[in-house]
């Protein structure tokens, strides 16, 4: 399942999983917790990109693994959560930035599949990855963050139906894990992005221009924000943080 080696992490060492990991904001999340000193899981649905940025990481003299993973695939999901602690003996932090959107996002032309396809990713996906983590979260007291949208802290218009209502569940979901596993340290982030200059653009009925691309927030943007809330204290926490371009509209 792995498709790079761990470079001996130091047993002090804490251990990042990140899915969504492979390209755009999860593999700058992945590359900065790197550079921060974290052991970096990465895991997503292509194989190549998840290479490439563990690959990148261990060059730079990192600690990496690939992990190949749906994160519709509950069994998946297990078997993955079990290589991170046979392969580095912890879990600290999980990221979950993987998502999903539809250019066909109106009543008028979305299909329910389709439909179906991005909440199972957006909200379904989060709640499996972290059933999986939440015993190896509780043993670290560690700290999840939650890469949600803007479309989760506010009404988007532009986002679509499934898309908007997915990432806006993702609000409780956060709440509920802080109310009931603060008694175990667990801490976690609802983190709502505004317009990122990524390939994710590229689901947009309309795809946004360089122009229009240069404005907006860079993934190394939002990946700084992950690490400060990776790294605060143990008894700081930031139920939600919207990050905004000054042009968000």
């Amino acid at each position: 399942m792995s498709l790079a080696t761990p470079a001996g992490p130091a047993p002090e060492r804490k251990v990042a999983w990140i899915t969504g990991g492979g390209t755009g904001t999860g593999r700058a999340v992945a590359e900065a917790a790197a550079r921060a000193g974290w052991a970096v899981v990465v895991s997503g649905r292509r194989p190549e990109p998840l290479r490439e940025t563990a690959a990148a990481i261990t060059r730079a003299g990192g600690a990496a693994l690939a992990l190949p993973l749906d994160v519709q695939d509950a069994a998946a999901v297990a078997a993955a959560r079990a290589a991170v602690v046979e392969g580095f003996g912890r879990l600290d932090g999980l990221v979950l930035a993987a998502g999903l959107n539809s250019p066909r996002r109106r009543w008028d032309d979305q299909d329910v599949a389709g439909v179906h396809d991005v909440i199972a990713t957006n909200l379904s996906g989060p709640i499996t990855v972290l059933d999986a983590a939440l015993p190896d979260l509780r043993r670290s007291a560690g700290v999840v963050v939650v890469v949600s949208s803007y479309a989760g802290w506010t009404f988007s218009p532009g986002a679509g139906v499934a898309y908007s209502a997915s990432k806006t569940a993702l609000g409780p979901l956060v709440r509920t894990l802080n109310q009931q596993e603060a008694p175990h340290g667990v801490r976690a982030c609802h983190l709502c992005p505004g317009d990122i200059a990524t390939d994710f653009l590229d689901q947009r009925p309309e795809v946004p221009d360089e122009a229009a691309r240069a404005v907006m927030l860079t993934p190394e943007d939002v990946a700084r924000t992950v690490q400060f809330v990776l790294d605060s204290p143990p008894h700081v926490r930031f139920d939600e943080v919207v990050l905004s371009p000054l042009s968000q509209r």
